[in-house]
């Protein structure tokens, strides 16, 4: 069994959005629950995490926007736009999400921990550096790479985001820069509207954005596809010192916000090649943060397949939800009708050996 930390806190519980609203504690309520059950967690490492402070956050987001965030503390409901709504603890747990990233990387570059799954909220990658959207407060990808570029020096960090919606705020972050690539698979056109297969970065940072924009109703096997000829061999090329991953749920089937297809086993087998290119390349330094995702048993099963290939449970047997060999062999050699996997190798064939 791999070292694979699990970050969770009560206290992201606490961000309420308001009733209703999809992007409720029952999200991670779920997921905690089935952890717990019989134990089901016990074999992971649960650290002792802290939030960060405005310093952290600044180095991603405007002062502007950390003090708006930031003044809605003790208010029962907050409108910061016409979707992302903070309660009276959000800022706190906004805070304790990042915290948790940025403790991960710490943890796993000391040698702690092998990889780790931040179940976090409120999710990050739709918040630009000036303003809230999309559920999101903070960027907590965004923050935690620009955090591990600051304190560890790091040169090159790859993050690759499966949300169904395609994460805006991180791409915007990085758009000019060599030292991260953002790699997005999402529902296109789609919230956010952004995301398109001909935006792939400028100056330093041409070609480090690589987008597949699906056109919807795609499973497991178009998905396998797309990582198996296109994420793996880009991860090969650039050789991050870290890997980030930006995990969205709601890209499995029935999400009520989405109409992907894909099934747990598709989870699984998208979070082994991402533990089989950190291996190859970083040394296994990995980490995978929540983002959306709003059917609970998606919720429930999405994760567990997730903390399955990490600590490599998954090929031990006993795990509730696990892979079988028959699945991943079609997985492998999945030739998938994908017409927007192929447009997006065709372009990235400009930056990098697919």
């Amino acid at each position: 069994m791999r070292r694979t930390a699990i970050y969770r806190d009560d206290l992201f519980l606490q961000h309420q959005p308001g009733y209703g609203h999809p992007e409720s504690p029952d999200r991670l309520r779920v997921i905690y629950d089935a952890l717990d059950k019989d134990g089901l967690g016990s074999g992971f490492i649960r650290p002792q995490f802290g939030p960060v402070n405005e310093d952290v956050l600044r180095l991603n987001h405007s002062a502007e926007q950390v003090r708006r965030v930031a003044a809605t503390q003790g208010h029962e409901t907050v409108a910061l736009d016409a979707d992302t709504h903070a309660s009276a603890r959000s800022h706190e747990a906004a805070c304790l999400a990042v915290g948790a990233l940025v403790d991960g990387i710490r943890r796993i570059f000391k040698g702690e921990i092998d990889n780790a799954f931040c179940l976090v909220r409120p999710p990050g990658h739709h918040a630009e550096q000036e303003n809230a959207m999309g559920f999101c407060l903070y960027n907590n990808v965004a923050v935690a790479a620009r955090w591990a570029m600051q304190e560890l020096g790091l040169q090159r960090i790859m993050i690759v985001d499966w949300d169904l919606h395609h994460g805006n705020g991180t791409q915007h972050s990085f758009h000019e820069t060599d030292q991260a690539l953002y790699l997005s698979v999402h529902k296109y056109p789609y919230y956010p509207g952004t995301g398109s297969a001909m935006e792939n970065g400028m100056d330093k940072g041409e070609g480090r954005t690589v987008n597949v924009p699906l056109p919807g109703g795609q499973g497991d096997m178009e998905y396998a596809r797309i990582f198996n000829e296109l994420v793996l061999p880009v991860a090969r090329a650039y050789k991050p010192e870290l890997i980030l991953v930006s995990c969205g749920f709601d890209i499995c089937k029935g999400d009520p916000l989405g109409d992907m297809q894909v099934t747990a086993d598709g989870i699984a087998w998208m979070t082994r090649k991402m533990v089989e290119a950190a291996a190859e390349v970083c040394s296994g330094r990995l980490l995978v943060t929540l983002e959306g995702g709003y059917g609970l048993n998606a919720m429930r099963d999405g994760s567990l397949a997730v903390l399955g290939e990490l600590a490599g449970l998954a090929q031990e047997g006993g795990w509730p939800v696990r892979l079988s060999a028959e699945k991943a062999e079609q997985l492998a050699h999945s030739q998938a009708d994908c017409p927007a996997l192929e447009l997006a190798i065709l372009i990235a064939r400009e930056f990098w050996p697919v």
